[in-house]
């Protein structure tokens, strides 16, 4: 299967149009991680280099064909001293599948403060998701090759109180990637949509649902290497009306919070035909 650079992949058509890859897929329609990452790639390519990604928020609209490359058609919002606002929409056979705003931050100096991060076992001491993936479900390791997954046992997940469904995953790249730190920020946002609607199904693990994405926002608070391990702390607060409230906090092994996300996905009894 395709790796993060071929994912990720942007051709420069105009000035602020950009075409993405389509890449081997086992999916049905585009892995809303890849439409996610290579949106905000073209962002990147239209902001100073001084600038870093601190937000975006993205809204699946349509279900994309893998088969086919996503045109993205970047808007200049801002261009101020210390912010930049990117508006993006990801485009197939002339109607939007996906629209993202981006915001880029110079940087500045301010008060510190960060969650603890929660106690849990190490990556090593779990088994690659290659090794405990039902039968059914291996189609998403060759769909993924390039990542290492390894999910918490839920009877070692530490159960916060209120806290109805939560799940543990540990990640990381397998190859080494390039240093240039936005590529690192691409490559979380490709990551972030994978496994983190499973945490609204934890409790329902029987029912047979739909599930999609259907928008996505996250933050990128502290500096981070995707080819390096990264905790995603996963919750889903609410399910209902065929829709569940997903998000996720993402640490690295030092315990800095890098990076926080919140989704809501489509998890719906299937329709009667």
């Amino acid at each position: 299967m395709a790796t993060i650079e071929e994912a990720l992949a942007i051709e420069r058509l105009e000035r602020d149009i950009f075409r993405g890859a389509s890449t081997e897929s086992q999916l049905p329609r585009t892995f809303g991680g890849q439409v996610a990452g290579q949106a905000l790639v073209s962002a990147v390519r239209t902001v100073d280099p001084s600038f870093q990604v601190h937000s975006l928020h993205g809204y699946f609209l349509r279900p994309g064909n893998p088969e086919e490359p996503t045109v993205y058609l970047v808007e200049r919002i801002r261009d101020g001293r210390s912010f930049c606002t990117r508006r993006v929409t990801g485009v197939q056979d002339g109607q939007a599948i996906f629209m993202m705003s981006a915001s880029f931050h110079h940087g500045d100096e301010g008060p510190e403060h960060q969650d603890v991060m929660p106690e849990v076992e190490g990556p090593e001491n779990l088994p690659d998701a290659s090794v405990t993936m039902t039968p059914e479900r291996l189609w998403a390791m060759r769909e993924w090759e390039h990542w290492d997954i390894r999910t918490v046992p839920p009877e070692q997940i530490s159960q916060r109180d209120g806290a109805v469904a939560q799940q543990q995953v540990w990640f990381r790249y397998r190859h080494p990637l390039p240093n240039d730190p936005l590529f690192h920020v691409c490559t979380l946002a490709y990551m972030s949509d994978m496994t983190l609607l499973g945490s609204s199904k934890v409790i329902h693990p029987d029912e047979d649902t739909q599930n999609a994405s259907l928008d996505h926002a996250m933050w990128f608070l502290r500096p981070f290497r995707a080819d390096e391990w990264l905790l995603y702390d996963q919750s889903s607060p609410s399910a209902g009306y065929g829709r569940a409230l997903t998000g996720g906090k993402i640490w690295d092994r030092e315990g800095n919070l890098v990076a926080a996300v919140v989704q809501e996905g489509l998890i719906r009894t299937p329709r009667k035909k």
